[in-house]
């Protein structure tokens, strides 16, 4: 197996190796073009000898030692690999922290799966790709990744291989947001592109034919009850209750709060407002085992779970009053299994911050089913008709649970959307997501990823007629 080690770059909009130099002593100038494109990608090909070779994503100094190609080299001989990754390290004001990547999983088509700054690539599979492959702008990598993982392994080292400065310091919490931002909203729409193409390809594609349901009232005391999994929110549990009991409906609906074993002021906060509020429906689970998708299912349990089962998080509020109305409306004039909302993002003084609305305007009805295994969540609040509910159950996770149940009802049930703010998000230190360690990242992308892998065997099975 023949290898050289390449440093890829940009001058005059071409990308163009250097040979066999030190990773150590070269430095990245991509500065304004971010994405590979199919021609760059060709002439690589065609100055490239070797089997394998290097592609350095980042702005910053790769350092990388000699030895850890001979891993890199051994680790492809082991398989048939396309595109092999690895642990890295990055670095920020002389201080230095390991960073993990996760396996790769046949269902890990989110683009933005983290692979690092460091990548090597066989070339066999490259020159496949690029005999059909489309003119990209935004998505060549994605789409090519995507293409190997339908013919080729995708491998991990599990090891600390090279070491990169550390290029974005905000928290989690403020990257979550990045793709609403305007800018992006171009590169979201090619992706979706890319990603459907890829599960047509495989077969795992849904048209938009529905399921229909019907709404029997008669076997609901209520249409509707907002549920609210709670534990050890004191400072906003009181403000979230408030706010779902000043609904004004013409429908009768109630407030489920399963509070889960909190070690604060939380319960007793509840019990003083369960006592003069008939609305409101405090449980303590005999369970101490619970996430927040098994209290979901012990609240849709409950015999007087309303007929629409209605999120709100323990430390969100509704817009305003008729936020609940709107729902309900929306389910009955549609007919929908899930009715999602969009929601504006404030500080906890309710002042508006960036990017101030989120709706998922990427959805649409006859797409929407198919982009959401791509993307990592689906909006909120999210409402869902509790008989189709109660059949498919969430996870006794506190992670990913809705988005489980949400890409199980689209699989065959219509989704329906309110495009305007009907919720409102507080972020705040306290948030679950406000800052997550690289190390609950990936379990939470683990997680995900699992979840869209079982998914897309589902679909393919239901498409093949079993």
């Amino acid at each position: 197996m023949k290898i050289n080690i390449y440093q890829i770059y940009q001058i005059e909009k071409k990308r163009v190796s250097l040979g066999k130099f030190h990773f150590s002593e070269l430095r990245n100038l991509l500065e304004d073009e971010e994405f590979l494109t199919k021609d760059e990608l060709l002439w690589i090909s065609k100055q490239e000898t070797s089997d394998y070779f290097f592609l350095y994503f980042g702005k910053t100094q790769l350092q990388f030692r000699d030895e850890n190609l001979l891993k890199f080299i051994e680790f492809a001989q082991n398989g048939n690999y396309g595109i092999i990754y690895s642990d890295f390290y990055l670095t920020e004001k002389n201080q230095k922290s390991e960073f993990r990547t996760i396996d790769y999983q046949f269902g890990s088509i989110r683009d933005d799966f983290e692979f690092g700054n460091l990548l090597m690539v066989k070339k066999e599979f490259l020159v496949e790709y690029l005999k059909e492959a489309f003119h990209w702008k935004y998505s060549t990598f994605y789409d090519y990744r995507l293409f190997v993982s339908q013919i080729s392994e995708i491998g991990r080292i599990p090891e600390f291989l090279y070491s990169v400065e550390k290029e974005d310091s905000r928290k989690s919490g403020e990257k979550m947001f990045d793709y609403v931002k305007s800018i992006n909203k171009v590169i979201q729409k090619e992706r979706e592109e890319v990603a459907t193409l890829f599960l047509e390809r495989i077969n795992a594609t849904i048209q938009p034919k529905f399921e229909e349901i019907e709404y029997p009232n008669a076997d609901f005391q209520f249409t509707a009850s907002v549920i609210i999994p709670v534990k050890n929110r004191e400072i906003t549990i009181e403000q979230a209750i408030k706010s779902a009991l000043s609904q004004k409906t013409n429908f009768r609906f109630n407030v489920i709060v399963v509070d889960n074993h909190s070690t604060d002021n939380t319960t007793e906060i509840l019990k003083n407002l369960a006592k003069i509020e008939e609305k409101l429906i405090h449980i303590i689970p005999k369970q101490t085992d619970l996430g927040i998708g098994g209290c979901w299912n012990l609240a849709i349990d409950n015999e007087n779970c309303g007929m629409f089962s209605v999120q709100l998080d323990s430390d969100d509020i509704y817009l305003d009053e008729e936020t609940l109305q709107k729902i309900v409306d929306k389910f009955t004039s549609e007919k929908s299994a899930v009715v999602v909302g969009s929601y504006k993002i404030t500080d906890f003084q309710l002042k508006e911050i960036p990017p101030r609305i989120v709706n998922h305007e990427e959805w649409t009805e006859n797409n929407g089913m198919n982009n959401a295994l791509r993307i990592n969540g689906f909006g909120a609040p999210r409402a869902f008709f509790t008989p189709i509910l109660r059949q498919i159950r969430f996870p006794n996770v506190s992670y990913g649970e809705d988005y489980s149940v949400m890409i199980r009802i689209t699989r065959n049930y219509k989704l329906s959307r309110i495009f305007e703010p009907i919720y409102i998000v507080r972020r705040w230190e306290g948030n679950s997501d406000s800052d997550l360690s690289n190390e609950k990242m990936n379990k939470f992308n683990f997680y995900k990823d699992l979840l869209r892998s079982d998914e897309i065997l589902a679909r393919q099975e239901q498409n093949a007629g079993k």
